[in-house]
C-alpha cells in the first residue's frame, strides 16, 4: 500500500474573532510533531466560528492563505468549512486543497442543521477526489451523515474515505459517534469525524475503520489526531467481508426492490405532512 497519513485538528474555535491563524500555527505544530502527515483536516466553520455576522463577505482571501499554507508544507488541506453568500443565498462551503494549492473541490452542506441553521440554503452537488496513487475521498459536513443516502452516494461514487467536518456542541454528540461507527459499517470506508471545542463543539472528535471499528476517539481538549490509512483494507473487506462477512455494498448493488420512497411520483407522503412544519422547538406552558 501506499503510506497516507490524515490528521484531524481538534482545536479551541472562537465565535466572536477569526481562527484563521490559529488554524496555520496548529497546521505547523502537527507537522514538527508528525511530518509524515499527508493531509490536515479542520472542524466545520473553524475559520470563523458558527456566527454567520462574523464570516467575510468573499470566503476567497482566506482560501488563498490556506492554498499557500499547502504549498509551503506540501500537503493536503481541508480547512473547515465558512459560510459563503453566493448567488443571493448563504452556503456552509468547505473546499480541498491539493499539495500544488490548487482548490481540487468545493462542496456546499447538504443538510443545514434545521431550524438551528436558519438562513443556510443546502447544496446539491457531492464532493468526491482523488489522491493520486492513494485513493478516492469523499465530503459531507456535519447533519449530512444523519441522512445516509448521502454516504450512500459517495461510496457509489467510490470513496473510499469519508472526510466528515462536525461542529458539535450539543447533547446529541453520543448519538453522532454511533452513527460515524454505523457510517463506517455500512459503506466499509474510512470515516474521520472532526469536531471543534470552544464554539467550535465538545470535542470528542473521532476516527472510524472501514469495520465499523473506532480507531480513535478524543476527549475534549485541543488534540491533533493523525491516523494512517490502509486502502487495501478498504478494498478487501468490500470485496470479500470484514472476517469473510457481510458484503454491503455488493448486496445493495445486486438489490430487488426499488426504494419507491425516493420517487415523490410514486411515494404517498401522507405520514411525512402529519409532522407538521420543520421549525423550532416552544417552550410548553405550566399553569
Amino acid at each position: 500500500m501506499t503510506p497516507f497519513s490524515i490528521a484531524g485538528i481538534q482545536m479551541y474555535v472562537s465565535a466572536t474573532h477569526e481562527n484563521v491563524s490559529a488554524m496555520k500555527l496548529r497546521t505547523e505544530v502537527a507537522l514538527a510533531r508528525f511530518p509524515w502527515i499527508n493531509m490536515v483536516i479542520f472542524s466545520e466553520l473553524a475559520p470563523f466560528g458558527p456566527l454567520i455576522d462574523n464570516h467575510p463577505e468573499t470566503i476567497t482571501d482566506q482560501i488563498e492563505i490556506f492554498q499557500e499554507l499547502a504549498v509551503q508544507h506540501g500537503i493536503w488541506i481541508i480547512p473547515g468549512s465558512m459560510f459563503e453568500r453566493r448567488e443571493d443565498a448563504v452556503f456552509n462551503t468547505s473546499v480541498v486543497i491539493n499539495p500544488e494549492g490548487v482548490v481540487v473541490g468545493r462542496y456546499d452542506k447538504m443538510f443545514p442543521f434545521m431550524p438551528y441553521e436558519q438562513g443556510v440554503t443546502g447544496g446539491t452537488e457531492f464532493l468526491v477526489f482523488d489522491v493520486p496513487q492513494v485513493g478516492r475521498f469523499g465530503f459531507s459536513i456535519c447533519y449530512d451523515i444523519w441522512f445516509p443516502e448521502t454516504t450512500r452516494t459517495l461510496a457509489a461514487m467510490g470513496a473510499e474515505v469519508l472526510l466528515h467536518p462536525v461542529l458539535t456542541g450539543t447533547t446529541d454528540r453520543d448519538v453522532e459517534l454511533a452513527i460515524a461507527r454505523a457510517t463506517a459499517a455500512q459503506f466499509q470506508c474510512y470515516v474521520f469525524d472532526i469536531n471543534g471545542i470552544g464554539a467550535g463543539g465538545i470535542g470528542r472528535s473521532c476516527v472510524v475503520g472501514p469495520g465499523g471499528n473506532m480507531l480513535y476517539e478524543a476527549r475534549g481538549s485541543e488534540e491533533i489526531i493523525p491516523i494512517e490509512i490502509d486502502m487495501d483494507l478498504v478494498r478487501h473487506q468490500r470485496s470479500l467481508g470484514q472476517n469473510g462477512l457481510g458484503q454491503v455494498l455488493k448486496s445493495f448493488r445486486d438489490k430487488n426492490v426499488d426504494f419507491s420512497v425516493y420517487d415523490d411520483d410514486k411515494f404517498n407522503h401522507e405520514y411525512h405532512d402529519s409532522l407538521g412544519p420543520l421549525q423550532m422547538a416552544r417552550r410548553h406552558p405550566h399553569n
